[in-house]
């Protein structure tokens, strides 16, 4: 009689994966892929209304989710031969990468807003909940994995003390999240700023103070690493094009909310018979979202009234940036000036701060922890102390734009300028 398999151990088979090539797949790892939660992730893309600037970029949470699952095994193993973690630790960090995005609703980061305002609730909460009470957690506790530790370690919620890198390895300045969906999103955008050799990172990186760092030995590479993240911000993520399809979606789920069963407190089974399959197609029933959902079929988009960049810490702006108040007071003054409706002029500030941050040391958002060895001893410190690209890019950079739909463009444009000045230059080429 043929014994079964050793599922954490054994290697069911390969997936051939677009960026990293074939990883092998454990036994453990193929019944969690193949439940209904993860495959639910096929159908939700990585950077919802990034098409409409990047064709190419129509890849899906699950291909990114299986990334880190891999980028996480590798860091695990090198922490393992150093001894902070265990044998077994390493396939809770391999099942906690691959379930990190396991909560997120359809069109990803555009719903979240929406789930926190109508439900108190983020997608990290959803995955929590997704690991603890449906198959997963049976198939995790079956294999002798402790399913609170992994759901804890998806969302960087695991706060043991002493050990705060536990939660980093997915939740960090030098998350393997990060690491995937650089590579990932540059590829499929075809925007190519990804080009980081994220390995010599990886296979350098280590624990100071209980902390995840990387080595300085890797200079050139976490120098490239944070580039990346910013031009691929101001590229890729924050495109113009971009940002106007995720400003037309967020505003459609907001216009048809009351009718959304999405919204209405959905049980867990509800809120996974969800994809962007299926929200788009409600909001392009419901009345109050058809105009909206009508437009991006025929990519007829919001436009760039005004834009305006600031690469320094500007009170003015900085109270725009990060005071909803005050976005909505100058929101309205600009729709006042240009004889419109406050709905037929949007601000938005997507700002370098606000991109998903956490680490438990006190840094800028695009600082690093790095340390030397000296002898037998490390010794700690942040990027920016080592390298003067990094201490002239952490600085605050924001850029503000002000949209409003084609027909308005010119009004709202010669508004925005009286209440927030000329734009420079080199923004108002992309006008």
């Amino acid at each position: 009689m043929k014994s079964s398999p050793d599922k954490k151990h054994a290697t069911w088979s390969f997936i051939k994966d677009t960026i990293f090539g074939y990883l092998g797949i454990s036994y453990l790892e193929k019944d969690i892929i193949d439940t209904l939660p993860v495959q639910r992730l096929r159908r939700i893309k990585q950077l919802s209304g990034a098409e409409y600037a990047y064709p190419g970029a129509n890849h899906t949470r699950f291909e990114h989710s299986i990334g880190v699952m891999h980028l996480a095994g590798e860091m695990a193993r090198v922490l393992n031969e150093q001894a902070f973690i265990s044998d077994e630790e390493i396939y809770e960090f391999k099942c906690a990468g691959l379930l990190h995005d396991v909560g997120h609703g359809p069109f990803s980061h555009n719903l979240e807003p929406h789930l926190i305002k109508m439900l108190g609730k983020t997608h990290e909460d959803f995955s929590f909940e997704i690991i603890m009470s449906t198959e997963i957690g049976d198939i995790l506790a079956d294999a002798g994995i402790d399913k609170r530790k992994v759901a804890s370690m998806a969302v960087g919620r695991l706060n043991m003390p002493g050990k705060p890198f536990l939660d980093q390895i997915v939740a960090s300045a030098l998350d393997v999240d990060k690491m995937d969906y650089i590579l990932r999103d540059s590829y499929h955008s075809g925007a190519e700023y990804g080009a980081v050799d994220i390995f010599r990172i990886l296979y350098t990186v280590s624990v100071v103070d209980g902390n995840l760092a990387g080595n300085l030995t890797s200079l050139s590479a976490l120098e490239a690493f944070i580039m990346a993240r910013m031009f691929s911000f101001k590229s890729v993520y924050f495109h113009k094009v971009s940002r106007a399809a995720q400003l037309m979606i967020t505003l459609a789920i907001e216009k048809a909310s009351d009718e959304l069963e999405l919204l209405k407190n959905p049980s867990l089974e509800e809120y996974l018979s969800w994809d962007d399959y299926k929200l788009w197609m409600k909001l392009s029933e419901i009345p109050e979202s058809q105009t909206l959902m009508d437009d991006l079929r025929k990519r007829n988009l919001l436009k760039v009234a005004y834009e305006g960049v600031s690469h320094h810490k500007d009170e003015m702006l900085s109270r725009i940036f990060t005071t909803e108040k005050v976005r909505e007071s100058v929101q309205q003054e600009i729709a006042e000036k240009a004889d419109l409706p406050p709905e037929n002029v949007i601000i938005d500030v997507p700002t370098l701060p606000s991109i998903p941050y956490r680490h438990s040391i006190e840094l800028e958002p695009m600082e690093i922890p790095v340390f030397y060895e000296e002898g037998d001893r490390k010794i700690g410190g942040k990027l920016s102390e080592y390298s003067k690209i990094i201490e002239v890019m952490r600085g605050f950079y924001g850029i503000l734009r002000v949209y409003s739909e084609k027909k308005y463009r010119e009004k709202v444009q010669k508004a925005a300028k009286k209440v927030l000045g000329d734009p420079t230059l080199a923004t108002s080429i992309h006008l």
